[in-house]
């Protein structure tokens, strides 16, 4: 999506007050503003949704016995697993827009679902509709955040991604800020019933911002043979699968966000148990939480402004990816030399704050140089399966742990070499990420001659 390709579609670009107050902060081009815009509305929506979501989720989670929350997870993969299929065999037979709005109106369909029951259900049906809550909502976050960067990775190419994907990135930290804030201030007094109606609500106008930004990207790609826009894309439903279990590069990506879950998901069962033992009302650890989420979206947001691409031009996508697992194996260290509750909660605010503002807009760089089939099914299934199959590792990992007696200091000392490897692994797909951009560029001014 160059600045002559978008000239040449006839759409002006945008000027003014507001493109010289984001040039000071990110690199962007005039001609990319409207893309730009309607693509950070849309995170907004899909993060403010999920984030009034987490809290009340996190707590359901706690009051149905945080000893079984490792089948919870369990729940979420075979979840991902059976939603997989259904939506690349969309994937392959409708227009992009089409299966987008879907997938997300199915989201919206469950979450009217849960607000009833959770209306008319008593005290002890709740325990139970709060778990396959929990489900739904680990199913729920990654499905329609995963359908998000798909469209990114499609819209946007390497070069623009470097540039624009953390400020991008920057919308869904103000949505998270947004939603846990509301979370937090409304928990005590308002029924769970009526935030989940909000956040349906904020899904439909995720979905309206898919149909703005599909526009724009079609006016954009209808002159590319390469960037066909909104036709089908085709295929099975199961070559997503198949993709990512053939290609070399696609299985290191799956490694590193496999890698990612394990250690992070060690981090999740650490807060569970303190959250429970700190806190006897369901209503504080809720508050709890979602002030944590908040603590997180505010240290995201400066990173993301300020930082994302500026590192990333200036340090690389294998540095960049490689910084996180670094910040793991110091924080895992410092939890083994004083595995107190503050070195906890700082390290797990800062470390997600790092994947957010850091590795996260990086990884998704990483889907840029794939065939667009892969974009959609074989990145569906890595950030849904694969993510969920490293929960499922990291959570039966860490009760088995406990089974031969290791605390804090133990586990922290065992994810030590698993960041290491995670680190290793990071540097590679940065140097072949790098490969794989200069070799598609150039066939791509090869194509750009030949038509000539």
């Amino acid at each position: 999506m160059s600045e002559e390709g978008i000239n040449k579609a006839g759409i002006p670009p945008t000027r003014g007050v507001l493109h010289r107050l984001l040039t000071r902060v990110i690199d962007v081009r005039p001609a990319e503003m409207r893309a730009l815009g309607w693509s950070w509305l849309y995170i907004f929506s899909v993060l403010f949704s999920y984030y009034i979501l987490r809290p009340i989720r996190d707590e359901m989670g706690v009051a149905g016995g945080v000893e079984n929350l490792q089948w919870l997870f369990t729940g979420t993969l075979l979840g991902m697993l059976a939603i997989n299929p259904p939506f690349a065999a969309l994937v392959a037979r409708l227009p992009r827009v089409k299966f987008i709005a879907l997938s997300y109106r199915f989201f919206l369909a469950n979450l009217l679902l849960f607000a009833l029951l959770l209306h008319v259900a008593t005290a002890e049906q709740n325990i139970w509709i709060g778990r396959l809550f929990f489900i739904w909502v680990s199913v729920f976050n990654l499905f329609v955040v995963s359908i998000f960067w798909a469209m990114m990775v499609d819209v946007f190419d390497a070069e623009q991604g470097k540039r624009l994907f953390g400020f991008i990135a920057a919308g869904a930290t103000v949505g998270g800020i947004v939603g846990s804030s509301l979370t937090a201030s409304l928990a005590r007094q308002v029924s769970p019933t009526y935030l989940l109606l909000i956040s349906a609500l904020l899904l439909e106008a995720a979905v309206f911002c898919v149909g703005r930004l599909a526009k724009i990207s079609d006016a954009l790609q209808r002159r590319s043979a390469e960037r066909p826009g909104e036709r089908p894309i085709g295929g099975s439903a199961f070559s997503g699968l198949s993709h990512a279990l053939i290609s070399s590069y696609l299985i290191n990506v799956s490694g590193f966000i496999l890698l990612f879950a394990i250690t992070s998901t060690f981090l999740y069962f650490q807060q569970a148990e303190i959250a429970k033992l700190s806190f006897a009302d369901r209503g504080a650890r809720t508050v709890f939480f979602a002030r944590v989420d908040l603590w997180v979206n505010v240290l995201t947001l400066g990173a993301q402004l300020f930082l994302t691409g500026r590192v990333l031009r200036w340090f690389g996508v294998a540095l960049t990816l490689a910084a996180l697992p670094l910040l793991s194996i110091i924080g895992f260290g410092a939890l083994a030399l004083a595995p107190t509750v503050a070195v906890l909660v700082v390290y797990q605010v800062v470390r997600r704050a790092g994947n957010f503002a850091f590795a996260r807009p990086t990884r998704e760089v990483l889907f840029t140089v794939v065939p667009r089939e892969d974009k959609y099914k074989a990145k569906s299934f890595i950030d849904t399966v694969v993510y969920r199959l490293g929960d499922q590792v990291g959570a039966w990992s860490y009760a088995g742990l406990g089974l031969l007696g290791m605390g804090m200091t133990g586990i922290a000392i065992v994810a030590v070499p698993i960041s290491l490897l995670w680190l290793l692994n990071g540097l590679w797909l940065g140097r072949r990420q790098d490969e794989m951009a200069l070799a598609q560029n150039g066939s791509s001014r090869t194509a750009a001659s030949v038509a000539k």
